[in-house]
C-alpha cells in the first residue's frame, strides 16, 4: 500500500478541540491495531507477533495480508490468544470479479465483519469523472459483500479529502452511496493532513464510519507521523464523538515506525489511559 503525504493545517487540528468533556469520563473497552504497522515482524514470525500484540493489551487486530498462511491456521492462533479480527485491508483486485468470492471465503474463515479497500491511486482521483467512476464499483462490491453477510468499506488518505474541481472525493462517495451497502473507515491522521476536520465529517455524515485509524501528527513545521499521544491531535474530542459517527472499532496504525513494537505499545498505553 502506498502512502502519500499532504500538508497539515493548523485549523484542522485546532478544530478537534472544540468540544467539552463528558461529565463522567470513560475508557475505550477494546483497542485494535492495524497489523501493517508490524508487517516486517508478521512476515518473519506471525505467531510470535500476534502473541506480542495480545501481551501489550490489544484485543482486536486488522489484517493487511496473511503472508502465505492459511486462514484456518491464523484463525486458530487468534482464538488461542483471545484476539478477534473484525476487519481486513485488501486491494481492489481482490474485491472484483472471481477474486471477491475468495476474499469473502477468507473473511468468513477469519471471522471478519468488514472488508476494507485501503487505497486508490491519487492519479485516478484528479477529476470528478474519475472520482465518480468508483461509485458503481463500490456499489457492486458492497452488494456482494452484503449478500454474504459482510460489510464493505473504504479507507481514506489525504487525497480523498482534497477538493478536485470543488469536489472532495470522500464527500462525493459519502453523499452518493447507500449507507447499507458502502461504509467508510476514517483515517484521522490523513484526514487532518489533507486539510479537513474529522469532527466535521462526523457531524455531516453521522453513522457512516464503521471504524477509525488513529495515529498522531506532530503538526507544523515537520508534519511528521507520530504515535498516539505524542502529537497534536485531540483524541479525546474525536473519540467522544465516535458513537455519532457510527464507529465500532478503533485501530492504531503507524505507516513507517522506527521501532514497530515500541510504537504500538506507546499508542496502546496512550489510548488505554485516555478519558473519553
Amino acid at each position: 500500500m502506498k502512502r502519500r503525504h499532504f500538508l497539515v493545517t493548523a485549523s484542522a487540528i485546532a478544530g478537534s478541540a472544540l468540544f467539552p468533556r463528558r461529565a463522567q469520563a470513560a475508557r475505550l473497552d477494546r483497542i485494535g491495531v492495524q497489523l501493517y504497522t508490524v508487517r516486517s515482524l508478521m512476515a518473519a514470525d506471525m505467531d510470535r507477533t500476534l502473541a506480542l500484540v495480545a501481551e501489550i493489551g490489544y484485543r482486536d487486530v486488522e489484517f493487511a495480508g496473511l503472508f502465505g498462511r492459511k486462514p484456518s491456521d491464523v484463525r486458530r492462533r487468534l482464538d488461542a490468544l483471545g484476539l478477534r479480527a473484525p476487519s481486513t485491508h485488501v486491494g481492489l483486485e481482490a474485491l472484483e470479479g472471481d477474486a471477491l468470492a475468495r476474499t469473502i471465503d477468507e473473511a468468513h474463515a477469519l471471522g471478519h465483519e468488514t472488508v476494507i479497500l485501503p487505497w486508490l491511486p491519487p492519479a485516478t482521483l484528479r477529476s470528478v469523472e474519475g472520482i465518480d467512476s468508483y461509485l458503481p464499483r463500490f456499489a457492486a462490491i458492497g452488494e456482494r459483500c452484503r449478500a454474504a453477510g459482510l460489510r464493505f468499506a473504504y479507507h481514506n488518505h489525504g487525497a480523498e479529502v482534497r477538493p478536485v474541481d470543488g469536489v472532495r472525493p470522500l464527500d462525493r462517495w459519502l453523499g452518493r452511496t447507500d449507507p447499507t451497502v458502502v461504509a467508510f473507515q476514517l483515517d484521522v491522521y490523513w484526514t487532518v493532513l489533507g486539510g479537513a476536520d474529522p469532527l466535521d465529517y462526523f457531524a455531516r455524515f453521522p453513522r457512516r464510519f464503521v471504524s477509525l485509524h488513529v495515529k498522531d501528527s506532530g503538526g507544523p513545521p515537520g508534519h511528521e507521523m507520530r504515535d498516539v499521544g505524542a502529537g497534536r491531535i485531540d483524541w479525546g474530542a474525536i473519540l467522544r464523538r465516535r458513537e455519532r459517527a457510527g464507529v465500532r472499532h478503533v485501530f492504531v496504525e503507524h505507516d513507517e515506525p522506527a521501532d514497530p513494537v515500541r510504537s504500538i505499545r506507546a499508542s496502546y498505553q496512550a489510548l488505554a489511559a485516555l478519558d473519553i
